[in-house]
Order: C-alpha cells, then structure tokens, then sequence
C-alpha cells in the first residue's frame, strides 16, 4: 500500500507594494464633540447640540484641542479594515487605545501574499537610533532586497504547505512563515485615540512633537487620516492647528 501523500497545487504567490484601508463603519461628527464638551455647563439643554456642527462651534473645539480637554472627541468611533503585512501590525498593538480583531492562522490557510518595499521606499538609514533619516538606496540596493525578499518568501511558503499537507495543525505550519506576510484586521477607535495614533505614525512639517514612524505603518495612518478629514473636518483642523498634538 502506497503511504505517499498527494501535495496540493500551490496558489500563485503576490508581492504587493500597498497597504489598504476601508472604512467600514463610523459613528463620528464634530457634533458628537460638542455635545458631549457642552454637558458640564449645560447639563440637559446640551441635547439641544446633538445634530450638525456648524462653524460657530469651531472655537469651542479649537480651545479643546489647544487646552488638551480629550474627553469629549472619545464619543466617536470609527472602525477601519486594514490590509498589510504581519509586522506593520505589531506596530498597531503598541496602541492599547484601540479594539483589534486580526484573521487568524489557527483557522484559516493563509494566502501568499507578501511585501515588497516599492522603489519609493528609502533603504538606508544615516545616523544612529533617536536621532537618524532614511536615503534612498542604490539600484543594486534595491535588486538584492527584494530578491531576497521574494525567495525567501517563496521557500518559507513552499514549506508551509508542505507541513500541512503532512497532517500538521495550521497553528504549528504557520511557524515557518515571515512577518512580510499580509493580513488583515478591524480596528476600531474614537477620534481622540486616532489623533494620539497619527501624531506619532505620520511625519509632518509644522508638528510640535516631530515623529519618525516606520514608512509602511505611516502608509496606513495616511489613509485612516484621510478617513478622519473627511467624517470631522473642524476636529480635524484643530488638531492641524494645536501642531498635531492628541488633545
């Protein structure tokens, strides 16, 4: 009797050069930031706010960003699915100001899709930590990463299908796999918590607290800060204002 094992046909394997954000859901105007400052002097007349914000309450919030009142900008949430390789997600749970739900390699067979820097993506870092830039690299540079990259990826997958085709549980065949592996998650956070998120993933002029974020996670924060535009534009130019500082 044959003991032979069949392996399955392996699916392509894709580089990407993204990452992706959708906006899935949001409970999240500028009007929710001035009902919920307006309670502690008005009590149950600041009902009367709950609607639009118009320009007039520019001010109030304004003088909330500047004065670093957080509280009334928590009664928002927006919730985003984020798509982008393992290790820009490690960087996400550093903010313990957020709800994280991440598709899981216990329970599903993950696909090969993997990062790749763009030819965009400074390679080399000048000067020491805390106090450093990236520079764009050399075109030989660039060929030996991301040829490295691809068959590195290529193997680690090869051999992650071949222990699952051996009988291993998912949880133990995703061992051999690389944080440049893509994948997914909700995350879901009130306009308080984004600001504190972008103020240290994004780098901007005019910031009073300068960041220097790693480019793929700011590549994410791009895209959720255009999300944040967008739902509260008073909110967010105060905090364009206030030197993107988290209130």
């Amino acid at each position: 009797m044959s003991t032979e094992t069949t392996e399955e046909a392996l699916p392509p394997i894709q580089f990407r050069e993204d990452m992706t954000v959708e906006l899935v859901k949001a409970s999240a105007s500028d009007a929710d930031v001035i009902w919920a400052a307006r309670v502690s002097t008005a009590g149950e007349q600041s009902l009367e706010s709950v609607g639009q914000a118009t320009d007039r309450d520019a001010g109030l919030i304004n003088y909330l960003a500047r004065e670093r009142h957080g509280s009334p900008f928590e009664h928002t949430s927006m919730t985003f699915f984020v798509s982008a390789p393992i290790f820009v997600f490690r960087e996400f749970m550093r903010h313990r100001i957020a709800s994280y739900n991440e598709e899981s390699g216990r329970y599903r067979e993950l696909l090969p899709v993997f990062y790749v820097p763009s030819k965009e993506r400074n390679l080399v870092q000048v000067g020491k930590t805390g106090a450093y830039t990236f520079v764009a690299g050399t075109k030989e540079q660039y060929d030996i990463t991301t040829k490295a990259i691809k068959e590195s990826c290529t193997v680690a997958y090869e051999n992650y299908k071949k222990i699952l085709a051996s009988g291993v549980a998912r949880e133990v065949a995703r061992a051999v796999l690389p944080v440049t592996l893509y994948s997914s998650m909700y995350v879901t956070m009130n306009a308080r918590a984004l600001m504190n998120f972008l103020s240290l993933r994004t780098s901007r002029e005019g910031s009073h607290f300068p960041s220097y974020p790693q480019r793929e996670i700011e590549m994410v924060a791009e895209q959720m800060e255009q999300h944040f535009a967008r739902l509260m534009p008073i909110t967010y130019a105060a905090f364009e204002k206030s030197g993107r500082i988290a209130p």
